[in-house]
């Protein structure tokens, strides 16, 4: 696959990944606590509280996209291996990290608050885990990215 075509598809992917996230952000994770609320009303006083969590927690994810779409950009003009795309990995590794990070502390928080449920807690360490295999696999990939742009700039200089 050549590397423009490569780029559009990751562009695609990213546009698909955005809209999947505008989708679950704004109509179903607000439906979804309406209907808790309707099914609940003694737990009404918890929809605010969450409903401000989860969408705290599209910054960092949408940041992540953002950089996505440079490292793509980076792809198809032919700088997949790029001080830069080390570079944005790197920061999306941090995003990743401190996305976890906030999402586990305020899932810990809004249960001692006793606006969650224990379940709900250890249920999310799955989005936790999630996170941080993220996290790590744009770590490594930010590491070899510069081992790969070292060697290019080495092979580039010897011919």
């Amino acid at each position: 696959m050549k590397q423009d075509k490569l780029a559009s598809w990751l562009k695609f992917i990213i546009i698909g990944v955005g809209l999947c996230g505008l989708i679950v952000y704004a109509l179903i994770v607000p439906m979804f606590g309406q209907a808790q609320v309707l099914e609940a009303p003694e737990f009404a006083y918890c929809y605010m509280p969450w409903l401000i969590f989860i969408s705290l927690t599209a910054i960092p994810v949408y940041i992540a996209l953002f950089f996505c779409w440079k490292v793509a950009s980076n792809i198809g003009n032919d700088r997949s291996f790029s001080m830069d795309n080390a570079r944005l990995l790197k920061w999306i590794s941090w995003l990743a990290a401190a996305d976890s990070a906030y999402f586990f502390i305020g899932n810990i928080v809004l249960l001692f608050m006793n606006m969650s449920h224990p379940g709900v807690t250890l249920m999310s360490l799955i989005v936790v885990f999630g996170g941080v295999a993220i996290t790590i696999a744009s770590a490594a990939l930010s590491h070899l990215i510069v081992k790969a742009a070292d060697l290019q700039e080495e092979s580039d200089l010897t011919i």
